[in-house]
């Protein structure tokens, strides 16, 4: 999510306890096979502090038309206009948004200032970030009927509701406020030439900051999950600030909750050394919360109720295509600011799930499931996520991996350390991964499996606070001081055994503009490349091509965000080209394709942030009221795949390729 608004990595509470991470401060002078030395010779170099220019690499070999990765659209050039821009031959529409409703009943139209908490609670949520598209009938390929699962991040109040300051919310505000995060279930069809949602659809559903949930795993019943409102520990209240997420073999919903920490203040009151060791390395609101809300909730309240921020920092599993399936919160999968949770089947059927902690200097990890994935039986594979091991990532300097295990009584994950059970790890499970020496990493958030090459891809959005005095310094998985502008790794795990405890990675890109030295783009000619900054969400088309949503580029290189695609593989490989470009204040998120590859879903998150409820720098999409977010569809005027604009676009692009980018 924008960092605009979230600034607890700057919170001096946070800065004094990072833990004792691995942090390669003496590890400057590894060893480079000759393929590192093409490709990561820049960031040994940064590693080691020393300034100097990119090596010289050979221009990659370029096809012209018809490209093999399927990438022949003419790259976009930034516009900076009203609405969203697409590349040539290619348009987008609005299928659903923040507000509409998703029941019958009354719609919000463009005034949310009547909006009630009811009515919110029967409408598509706002922020939307992850968007999964799960076909109808169940089971099948269909690619024009299906259901969109989407979560619903944060809020902007002041975007919202015409007060100055956060301490003007009402009650009624606050309470529209809690039913406008979480997750939505919408019911879509593409009729006409363009999709639309279901209104009365039984499919629709919405999941809240007020909807009841049951947890799950090792956390279950634990004294620390017993609050006044749920004395046994086994269920809790509502679901908020839902990132990124990622969909199960078997047809559900992992939403991750992130930003969480937001939501709590007072939590200089908590009595307990414990408590206040897990809300210091959370970074719970010590005096009042970001967006005081706990003015109107006492649950939000630690003074009040001390226990209830640990209901929240979980991967939450849902279940799209069964409205009355109550939601469960999966405590194995441990607790801290989720950013993805994507599965993966290994050979040998095991699943596993890879998640990134999203703030500065936090860690990368991965379950591996205990028992196997039964493709036959849906239901059998209901309870799989609450038994397995929990691991976090160790980068080493030569370009090696360790996953290591946390798993209570081994290593220093014992009652010297305060950990007296497997739910003591799972609960503070950044504390866990401290003291394993796990590797701080710039801000990690979505991690995906390449369906094509198997190989795992690690966003690093960005981390400004690499190197300052205090800080850790850059190493070779984190090159830059000062990170702006973020870069992703490329993991492969041994064996390609996703299951495996050790792992190589190397760089792909090292973002920014292409003309700054301190940029990488896989060994590709840089001045045939698009800029880019921020990479935040990714997936992939089914050529394994990676395709990027961005979310900071306005700060980092004065450029509003947007969506690329970069081949992995082949000559092209880090080719990277610009497809789309947001409107202004926004983010791009939740990229999904279509199971045919002939539509691209995106979530435009928080348009006109950074603007006011009186004076929005946007109307959009409407043109008339406030901002509203909304999930858009991408589509080639050819009906052709995303990617590929037939033969107008294949001839125009020769010519491109002959006369660069333009950027």
């Amino acid at each position: 999510m924008s960092q605009d608004r979230m600034h607890y990595d700057d919170d001096p509470i946070i800065r004094s306890d990072r833990g004792v991470g691995h942090e390669f401060s003496d590890v400057v002078q590894g060893r480079l096979s000759r393929r590192d030395l093409l490709r990561s010779s820049l960031v040994a170099g940064l590693a080691a502090g020393l300034a100097g220019a990119l090596p010289t690499v050979a221009k990659a070999a370029r096809t012209l038309g018809g490209s093999p990765t399927g990438l022949d659209f003419i790259p976009l050039k930034p516009k900076k206009g009203t609405g969203i821009q697409v590349a040539e031959n290619y348009s987008s529409h609005v299928v659903v948004r923040w507000g509409d409703p998703m029941r019958p009943g009354r719609s919000m139209e463009s005034d949310p200032t009547t909006m009630t908490p009811e009515d919110q609670a029967n409408a598509f949520g706002y922020n939307c970030d992850f968007v999964g598209f799960f076909p109808l009938p169940v089971g099948s390929e269909n690619s024009d009927h299906g259901l969109l699962g989407v979560n619903n991040e944060y809020i902007n109040p002041e975007l919202m509701f015409p007060v100055d300051m956060l301490s003007g919310l009402s009650a009624e505000h606050v309470n529209v406020c809690m039913e406008a995060m979480g997750f939505s279930v919408v019911e879509i069809k593409r009729e006409g030439g363009s999709w639309s949602h279901v209104i009365d659809s039984r499919f629709n559903k919405r999941v809240t900051g007020t909807t009841p949930l049951l947890i799950t795993g090792p956390a279950r019943g634990d004294a620390r999950m017993k609050t006044s409102k749920h004395p046994t520990g086994t269920t809790c209240t509502g679901t908020m600030h839902n990132c990124a997420a990622g969909k199960t073999p078997w047809g559900t919903v992992l939403s991750g909750e992130e930003n969480f920490q937001g939501m709590f203040g007072q939590a200089n009151a908590l009595k307990d050394a414990k408590d206040q060791r897990s809300a210091k390395r959370y970074g719970l609101g010590m005096e009042k919360s970001e967006y005081e809300f706990e003015r109107h909730l006492d649950r939000l309240d630690c003074s009040k109720e001390p226990n209830e921020a640990y209901h929240f920092g979980w991967v939450v599993e849902i279940d799209p295509y069964d409205p009355d399936w109550q939601p469960r919160k999966r405590t194995a999968l441990g607790r801290f600011r989720h950013e993805a949770a994507t599965s993966h089947v290994t050979k040998k059927g095991r699943v596993v799930m890879y998640s990134g902690d999203d703030a500065r200097f936090e860690y990368v990890f991965k379950f591996v499931c205990s028992k196997p994935f039964n493709a036959k039986n849906r239901e059998a594979n209901r309870e799989l996520l609450d038994d397995g091991i929990l691991y976090v990532a160790r980068f080493n300097e030569d370009g090696t991996g360790d996953w290591l295990p946390l798993v209570f009584g081994q290593g220093p994950l014992t009652a010297a350390n305060r950990f007296n059970s497997q739910a003591d790890v799972v609960i503070d499970v950044r504390i866990a991964a401290d003291l394993r020496g796990a590797t701080k990493m710039d801000r990690p958030e979505d991690i995906e499996v390449n369906p094509v090459n198997e190989k795992v891809y690690v966003v690093c959005t960005n981390n400004t606070d690499r190197g300052k005095d205090g800080k850790a310094g850059p190493d070779k998985a984190n090159p830059r001081a000062s990170n702006s502008h973020g870069h992703i790794i490329e993991l492969t795990e041994n064996g390609n055994d996703h299951a495996a405890t050790k792992f190589k990675w190397e760089l792909f890109l090292v973002c920014g503009d292409p003309s700054d030295p301190a940029t990488y783009y896989a060994g590709f000619d840089k001045s045939m490349v698009s800029p880019i900054s921020c990479p935040d969400n990714i997936c992939f088309d089914a050529r394994g091509n990676l395709w990027i949503a961005t979310d900071g580029q306005a700060r980092a290189i004065s450029a509003r965000d947007g969506f690329f695609a970069v081949p992995v593989e082949g000559p092209e490989r880090g080719r990277l080209v610009q497809f789309m470009e947001t409107v202004e204040g926004s983010e791009v998120c939740g990229p999904e394709f279509t199971p045919d590859g002939r539509t691209a879903f995106l979530a435009i998150q928080h348009p006109g942030e950074g603007s006011t409820f009186d004076k929005p720098s946007t109307r959009w999409p409407d043109g008339v009221g406030v901002p509203r977010p909304s999930v858009i569809a991408i589509e080639a005027n050819d009906r052709g795949p995303i990617g590929s604009a037939g033969n107008e676009g294949r001839t125009s692009r020769r010519a491109m390729m002959k006369g660069g980018t333009g950027t």
